[in-house]
C-alpha cells in the first residue's frame, strides 16, 4: 500500500511557483484565516464577543456607525471590473502574428513608404484586431446586463444617542458595519458575517457556500450563551450566519463580526480578482504561433541568402524575403479565429447562452472532463416526498395520510418537507382532510426536540363514553421520535416495540439514509383523556406508524444529457458540497458510475501528485470546500485534461476561475457569474451539449485554416527555394506574393461558416502543435511537385526561360499557385472524398469561385501592368487544368495514407 505524504496548508506561495499556484495559495490562506477568526467568535460567549466589538445588544449609535463605516469601508466584496475599452482594444491587437505583420509592414514602409504592401498588411492587422475587440466588448456588456440592479436592505437596530432607546431601521447592505445588531426573519439575506445573540427555530439556506440542497438548522441561542465547541469550518458553526446565505425560517438577532473583504465570502472573492490563468486554448494558440514563427525565422534568411547569391540584387532579395515571410505567416489567423469565435457566440446566444470570453467557445469543444455541482444541474433543486413506508419498508398510504395531516394542520411556517408532503397528496388528488378532522392543539417544532405534533379531533368517531377522540400525530427526526415510541403499527395491528423490533425499524431508516434520502418518522397516540390543550409532556407512549423519505429528485432529462455528453467523449465528475450519501443516490439515479465517493476530508492530507491520481479515478466528490474544488480542477488539468466547471455558488468561484471553461447561470451569485466564461440562461446540461458541438465546430474550422495555410505556405516556400536556386530571375515578384496571399486569405474568411463532418464532432478536440508541424511537412511538399511541374511547362512549353519573359513565367505560376491553394481547401477540409462524400457550405463554395475568378482575371485586368502581370496564352489553360487535377488526385491518395499512418487528419 502506498503511503501518501500529508499535505501541510500553504501559508505563503514559494517565489518559484507559477501565478496560478500563488493565487491558489492566497485563496487558501485568506479563507483559512477568515475561518479561524470566525470560529473563534463562535467558541466565545456572546457577551465577550459584544465586548470585543465595543457593541451592545441595543445596537450602535448613528454616530458610531458612521465612524465605523469610514474606518472599515463599505460592506462590499471585491468584484472583477470590465477593463476600459481602450485597454480591451490594445489587448485585441496583442498577438504574435499581428506583431510579425506590424514589424514587416514597418520594414516595408522604411524601404518604400509608397509600397502597396504596407497598405495590404495594415488592412489585415486592422480588420483582425477590430473584429476581436468589438465581439469581446459587446459580449462583456451583455454579461453585465445580467446583473440585477437591485438595492437590498436589512433590518439593523441602532440608537439616536447613548441613552436613547433602540430603533430598527432598514439600512442598505453596503452600509452595515462591524458591531451592528441585525434582525433576521424568513426570506432575509444575511448581510455580513454574524455571531448569533438570540435565535429561535432558525433555518438557513447555505447552498451558495456549502452546496447543501436542504436548509441547515442553527442552534436556538439565548443572550447568555457560553459559545459552542470550536469547529474548524465556520459554515458548520451553529451560532454563525455567513454573508451570502439566507434565512428560510425562524427568527434571530446577530451582531456583525466582519464585513466586506473581511467576511468568509469576501476572503474568497478578493483572491479571485485579477488576471486569469492561461487556458488550454491560450496555450494551444501560443504553441502553434511560435512553431510557425520559428519556421519562418529559419526559412526567410535561407530564401534571402539564395536569392542574393544567385541573382546578385540584394535589395530585391531583401524585399522578396519579406514577401516570403508574409507568405509563411498565417496573417489572417487572428481574424479567422475571431470570426469563428464570434460566429460561435452568436449561434450559442440563440440557445440561451451568453459567452463572456470568446476563447471559452473553443475550450468548450476541447473539454473532455466536466465537473459539475449536483443541485439544480442533475436535480430539480426542490424537495419531494420520494417514499412513504411502513415499519417494514413497504409503501403504505396510511403513513402518507398521517404525514399529510401533520403538515396540513400545523399553523407555523411550513418547511420544505411539509410542503413536499402536501404537494404529493395534491398531485395525487387524494382528499384526506374533510369533516372527519378538526384542529385541537399543536406543539410547534423546536431544534431541541427536532419534532412537531398536532392534535386532531377525529369527529366521525365517538368513544364509548360519548366523547370525541383526540389523536396526536408527531413527525420529526427518526432518533428523537423513536425514543418516545413504545409500540408500532404492524400490518394494521398495534404491537409492542421490543428491542429487536426497535433495531429492525432503525435499520429500515438507516437503509434509506444510505440511499441518500432524508428520513422523518411518523408516530401517533390516541389520547385517553381528551382536553383543550396539550404540551411536550404528552409526546410520550407513541405508536410508530412509519417513515417519510425525501429527496431532491433528478431532472427527467439529466440521464439523457449525461449520456449525450459521454457519447461526445466527455467524462462527468460531480463535485458538490452536499452530503456524500445524497450525492451518491442522485448520481446513481442518473446513470453515473459512482464508485467510491471521496469526501473533502480525504483530499486535504494529499499532496498534488496523490490528488492527481485520485481525481483521475474518482467520479463523485462530496462535502468539498472552495479550495478543494479548485485543487480538483487543477489536478485534472495537470493530467492533461481540458476541464469545464459548472457551478453557481460562492463556493464554486475559485474552481470556475481555474477551469479551462467556467460555466455558470444567470441566477447564480455575482461572484460566480464574474468568474465564469459562459453564462447559461437555463441550468441545463442539454444546453451544454449544444455548446460543445458549437465549440468543436469552431475549433474544427479554425484548425482547417491553420493546416491549409501552413501546409500550402510551406509548399510555396519550398517551391521558391527550388526556383531561386535554378531560375536566373525572381520566380514571383514580392507584390505578387502579397496579392496572392491577400486573395487567398480573403477567400478563407468564409471558413467560420463551413460545416464539420459528423464524425469530427464526436470527440474532444485540442491544439496539437506537433501535429500541425507534421501535417505541414507531410502535405505541404505535394504542392511543390506541381509547382515545379508548372515551372517546367512555363520554361519549356511557353519558352518563359529568360529575364525578357520573366513576367509570363511569374504570371503562370501566380495563377497555378493561387488556384491550387484555393482548391486544395476542399481536399483538406474533410477526411472524406470532397464534393462527393462531403461538400463545403455555400459561403465557402462562393468564396472559392470568387478567388478562382479573381486569380484568372488579374493578368488580364487593368491592374496587370502595375502588378507585373502579362496576359497568358490560351494554350496555358489546358495544362493548368491537368496540373490541378493531378494535384487533387495525388493529395487524396496521400491523405488516405496519412490517415492510416497517423490515425488523424484535422
Amino acid at each position: 500500500m502506498t503511503m501518501l505524504t500529508p499535505r501541510t496548508p500553504t501559508k505563503l506561495a514559494p517565489p518559484g511557483k507559477g501565478r496560478r499556484e500563488r493565487k491558489a495559495a492566497e485563496l487558501e490562506t485568506r479563507t483559512r484565516l477568515a475561518g479561524e477568526q470566525l470560529t473563534g467568535f463562535s467558541a466565545r460567549p456572546g457577551v465577550q464577543v459584544l465586548q470585543e466589538l465595543s457593541a451592545t445588544r441595543s445596537g450602535l449609535t448613528h454616530a458610531e456607525a458612521a465612524l465605523r463605516l469610514e474606518r472599515h469601508g463599505a460592506n462590499v466584496v471585491a468584484h472583477e471590473r470590465a477593463p476600459r475599452w481602450w485597454f480591451q482594444l490594445a489587448k485585441a491587437f496583442w498577438n504574435p502574428f499581428i506583431g510579425v505583420l506590424v514589424f514587416l509592414a514597418a520594414v516595408m514602409w522604411w524601404q518604400d513608404p509608397a509600397d502597396p504592401g504596407v497598405v495590404i498588411l495594415s488592412v489585415m492587422v486592422g480588420i483582425s484586431g477590430l473584429l476581436r475587440f468589438w465581439q469581446e466588448f459587446r459580449s462583456g456588456r451583455a454579461a453585465d446586463a445580467l446583473k440585477k440592479l437591485v438595492t437590498t436592505t436589512c433590518a439593523v437596530q441602532r440608537r439616536a444617542g447613548s441613552g436613547s432607546a433602540p430603533t430598527t431601521f432598514e439600512v442598505p447592505m453596503d452600509q452595515v458595519v462591524p458591531g451592528d445588531v441585525v434582525k433576521l426573519a424568513a426570506g432575509d439575506l444575511i448581510p455580513a458575517d454574524l455571531r448569533l445573540i438570540t435565535s429561535k427555530d432558525l433555518m438557513v439556506g447555505q447552498a451558495a457556500l456549502s452546496g447543501e440542497s436542504l436548509p441547515v438548522a442553527k442552534a436556538d441561542t439565548r443572550t447568555d450563551d457560553r459559545g459552542q465547541f470550536e469547529t474548524a469550518d465556520p459554515v458548520e458553526a451553529d451560532n454563525l450566519c455567513l454573508m451570502g446565505t439566507s434565512v428560510t425560517s425562524g427568527t434571530a438577532t446577530g451582531v456583525v463580526v466582519a464585513t466586506g473583504a473581511d467576511t468568509y465570502f469576501g476572503s474568497m472573492a478578493g483572491s479571485l480578482v485579477g488576471e486569469r490563468p492561461q487556458t488550454n486554448f491560450d496555450n494551444g494558440v501560443r504553441k502553434v504561433s511560435f512553431l510557425l514563427i520559428r519556421f519562418m525565422l529559419v526559412m526567410v534568411p535561407v530564401v534571402f541568402a539564395i536569392n542574393g547569391l544567385t541573382k546578385g540584387d540584394w535589395d530585391e532579395a531583401f524585399l522578396f524575403g519579406i514577401a516570403v515571410a508574409v507568405g509563411l505567416t498565417p496573417e489572417m489567423l487572428p481574424m479567422v479565429v475571431s470570426a469563428n469565435l464570434a460566429r460561435g457566440a452568436v449561434a450559442m446566444s440563440r440557445h440561451k447562452v451568453v459567452v463572456k470570453r470568446l476563447n471559452a467557445i473553443q475550450n468548450l469543444g476541447a473539454m473532455d472532463v466536466l465537473c459539475t455541482d449536483k443541485t439544480g444541474t442533475l436535480t430539480e433543486d426542490r424537495i419531494v416526498l420520494d417514499r412513504y413506508l411502513d415499519v417494514h419498508g413497504n409503501e403504505d398510504d396510511e403513513v402518507l395520510e398521517y404525514g399529510y395531516l401533520n403538515a396540513h394542520f400545523q399553523t407555523g411556517l411550513k418547511n420544505l418537507m411539509d410542503q413536499a408532503v402536501i404537494n404529493r397528496v395534491d398531485e395525487a388528488e387524494e382528499v384526506v382532510v374533510d369533516a372527519r378532522f378538526s384542529m385541537v392543539d399543536e406543539i410547534p417544532f423546536d431544534f431541541a426536540r427536532r419534532r412537531m405534533s398536532v392534535v386532531l379531533d377525529r369527529n366521525s368517531i365517538v368513544g364509548e363514553v360519548g366523547r370525541p377522540e383526540h389523536v396526536m400525530i408527531t413527525k420529526g427526526a427518526v432518533e428523537e421520535v423513536l425514543d418516545l415510541c413504545t409500540h408500532m403499527r404492524d400490518r394494521g395491528e398495534k404491537v409492542e416495540l421490543t428491542a429487536q423490533l426497535r433495531a429492525h425499524v432503525t435499520r429500515i431508516a438507516e437503509e434509506n439514509n444510505r440511499q441518500g434520502l432524508r428520513v422523518l418518522a411518523v408516530a401517533t397516540r390516541t389520547m385517553s383523556t381528551p382536553r383543550e390543550t396539550y404540551s411536550v409532556a404528552d409526546e410520550d407512549r407513541l405508536t410508530l406508524v412509519g417513515f417519510l423519505a425525501f429527496l431532491d429528485p433528478p431532472k427527467a432529462d439529466a440521464a439523457r444529457a449525461l449520456q449525450a455528453l459521454a457519447d461526445k467523449g466527455i467524462a462527468v465528475k460531480v463535485v458538490t458540497g452536499d452530503n456524500g450519501l445524497v450525492a451518491a443516490r442522485v448520481c446513481a439515479d442518473v446513470g453515473i458510475d459512482v464508485g467510491h465517493v471521496v469526501l473533502g476530508t480525504e483530499i486535504d492530507p494529499l499532496d498534488d501528485t496523490a490528488l492527481r491520481a485520485l481525481a483521475a479515478r474518482t467520479t463523485v466528490f462530496a462535502k468539498v470546500n472552495p479550495v478543494q474544488k479548485a485543487r480538483i480542477v487543477r489536478a485534472l488539468q495537470a493530467e492533461g485534461h481540458t476541464v469545464g466547471f459548472l457551478g453557481d455558488g460562492i463556493n464554486d468561484a475559485a474552481a470556475l476561475r481555474d477551469a479551462d471553461v467556467g460555466i455558470s447561470v444567470d441566477t447564480a451569485v455575482d461572484i460566480a457569474k464574474e468568474s465564469a466564461d459562459i453564462i447559461l440562461l437555463e441550468k441545463d446540461l442539454t444546453v451544454l451539449e449544444q455548446g460543445v458541438i458549437q465549440g468543436r465546430t469552431t475549433f474544427g474550422n479554425t484548425i482547417k485554416y491553420v493546416k491549409m495555410t501552413a501546409s500550402s505556405n510551406f509548399g510555396n516556400v519550398f517551391s521558391v527555394l527550388v526556383a531561386s536556386a535554378f531560375i536566373p530571375f525572381q520566380p514571383m515578384l514580392a507584390i505578387m506574393l502579397l496579392v496572392q496571399n491577400l486573395v487567398y486569405d480573403i477567400a478563407q474568411l468564409a471558413t467560420p461558416w463551413d460545416r464539420m463532418d459528423e464524425e469530427y464532432l464526436r470527440k474532444p478536440r485540442n491544439w496539437d502543435a506537433k501535429g500541425i508541424g507534421r501535417f505541414m511537412v507531410c502535405i505541404g511538399p505535394i504542392s511543390s511537385i506541381f509547382d515545379i511541374a508548372m515551372f517546367v511547362i512555363m520554361w519549356n512549353v511557353f519558352a518563359a526561360n529568360s529575364e525578357a519573359h520573366q513576367a509570363l513565367f511569374q504570371s503562370g505560376w501566380f495563377i497555378e499557385g493561387l488556384l491550387s491553394q484555393t482548391l486544395i481547401v476542399h481536399m483538406i477540409r474533410t477526411r472524406k472524398i470532397p464534393f462527393i462524400q462531403s461538400r463545403a457550405s455555400w459561403p465557402v463554395m462562393v468564396m472559392t469561385v470568387l478567388a478562382v475568378l479573381t486569380g484568372l482575371y488579374l493578368p488580364f485586368s487593368p491592374l496587370a501592368a502595375s502588378l507585373g502581370f502579362v496576359p497568358l496564352p490560351a494554350g496555358y489553360f489546358p495544362w493548368l487544368i491537368g496540373v490541378l487535377l493531378a494535384y487533387c488526385t495525388l493529395t487524396q491518395l496521400l491523405k488516405t495514407l496519412y490517415i492510416r499512418t497517423f490515425g488523424t487528419w484535422l
